[in-house]
């Protein structure tokens, strides 16, 4: 979470620093543009004073002199140039008068007109600057002073004023982001903490709490609301299994003294509409001693622990060898298929109960001829499968069979609580797996039972 925070405040800084920095790059660009520019600008001035002057007088040695002395002074190329676009005095051999910029300033100037310079100094523009002023004014121009400046010194001091800005903007960011990180720990070290806590109490460790010490005042009276439900959900869970218990150890007695009671009225029953009723009495006894028995399996559900690994090879080696004597009591066929060393995660001991409850249901209550297993791997998941090739259920009653007491309309004679899947479902969905019934075609019921691998 903490890095998450992170991600969000630092992007944000730099949209910040950018915001403010990008408009102050623009700023440094054009203030040294136009400060090198009004420099140049100045020097082309007094140069076409000066070149006035000469031209009025045919005096030009000493303007040439002066110009050569700028040049090597200060690496500008400084071009007298005519009306006609001759070049009447230069610093250099050459003096490039097909260059645009250079046109563009020439015609300007002869218009009697002081050009701009279309030049920026961005560190990508590696052009010179060219300056262009008109000897004389307005229909009196009679040549153009014309200077070439080279831009490395332009955009060097850019460039250092661009790592100057960077430079001051990244130290409060990261002033920033120093401080955001222990205060970000210290606001977030209460919600790590509870995620801990929820996280063991979601296992079962219900003795678990809540710092309530640190962090802000907000997270704090949020960990004293947990700690006061937990406090709630622990002692809930105390009084459900005190009433298990109570109930496991008051009912059975007198389950077992009122079987015991029905049996020994067999003797004294002489029609045979009443060994009937005494029939009937005993068998809704058993059958009030198994739906006790599948409740209190159901209510310990609540306090099954974490998932854990277990390796099913293993497990059904322990468990193959009753499914086969069950099978085979009912005619059955049990066909195993599952590769060596697979494992998945179950709730403690869920497993095989699951399988044994699944594979008994196809046993009695299929009406086939077969019972296979099977299992394999898929994206990191383990899919196991109990299929028969009996009557199966409709969609509607594999709807219905994941309910706690649902029972199909045709097993109502068959012994059974309809208790059985619900709390399979249930087991499997504590280990974070699913349970789910599907046509087995042409004919049958197909389970399958997904967990983690």
């Amino acid at each position: 979470m903490l890095k998450r925070l992170l991600v969000i405040v630092v992007p944000l800084l730099v949209a910040l620093v950018g915001a403010l920095g990008v408009p102050l790059a623009f700023a440094v660009v054009q203030r040294e543009t136009q400060a090198t520019y009004l420099d140049r600008l100045g020097d082309a001035s007094r140069f076409a004073s000066l070149g006035e002057s000469a031209l009025q007088s045919n005096r030009l040695v000493a303007l040439q002199e002066e110009i050569k002395r700028y040049d090597q002074l200060y690496g500008v190329a400084v071009g007298l140039i005519s009306t006609d676009r001759k070049v009447l005095l230069s610093t250099r051999d050459t003096f490039d008068l097909d260059d645009q910029d250079v046109k563009n300033g020439l015609t300007a100037a002869f218009g009697g007109y002081r050009p701009e310079p279309d030049y920026s100094g961005w560190p990508w523009h590696t052009g010179p600057l060219v300056v262009v002023e008109p000897v004389g004014r307005d229909s009196e121009v009679v040549a153009a002073v014309v200077t070439v400046s080279p831009t490395g010194s332009l955009r060097t001091e850019v460039v250092r004023q661009w790592g100057l800005l960077a430079l001051a903007g990244l130290l409060p960011m990261l002033a920033v982001v120093a401080a955001a990180w222990p205060m970000s720990r210290w606001v977030l070290r209460p919600v790590r903490r509870l995620d801990e806590a929820t996280a063991k109490v979601a296992g079962g460790h219900l003795d678990v709490r809540a710092d309530e010490v640190g962090g802000p005042p907000e997270l704090r009276r949020l960990a004293r609301s947990f700690n006061t439900m937990v406090d709630v959900v622990g002692r809930a869970l105390r009084r459900q299994r005190a009433f298990v218990s109570d109930a496991s150890h008051q009912l059975r007695n007198p389950l077992a003294s009122l079987r015991l009671a029905v049996d020994n009225l067999a003797p004294h029953v002489t029609t045979e509409a009443a060994r009937e009723a005494q029939q009937i009495a005993v068998d809704e006894a058993e059958e009030m001693g198994r739906v006790l028995d599948t409740l209190l399996a159901a209510t310990r559900l609540d306090s099954a622990s974490a998932a854990e690994p277990v390796e099913i090879d293993t497990l059904l080696a322990t468990h193959v060898p009753a499914w086969r004597a069950l099978a085979l009591q009912a005619g059955m066929k049990l066909t195993v298929d599952v590769p060596a060393d697979l494992s998945v995660q179950e709730p403690p001991g869920g497993l095989g109960s699951v399988l044994d409850e699944l594979v008994s249901n196809a046993v009695r209550l299929s009406g086939g001829t077969t019972v296979t297993v099977t299992a394999r791997p898929h994206n990191g998941h383990v899919a196991l499968h109990v299929l028969d090739d009996g009557e199966g259920l409709s969609q509607q009653e594999r709807t219905q069979a994941l309910d706690r007491f649902w029972r199909a309309t045709k097993h109502q004679n068959i012994t059974g609580t309809g208790l059985g899947l619900a709390i399979c479902a249930e087991l499997i969905e504590s280990a974070g797996g699913t349970l789910t019934l599907h046509d087995n075609k042409p004919h049958g019921l197909e389970v399958v039972v997904t967990l983690s691998a």
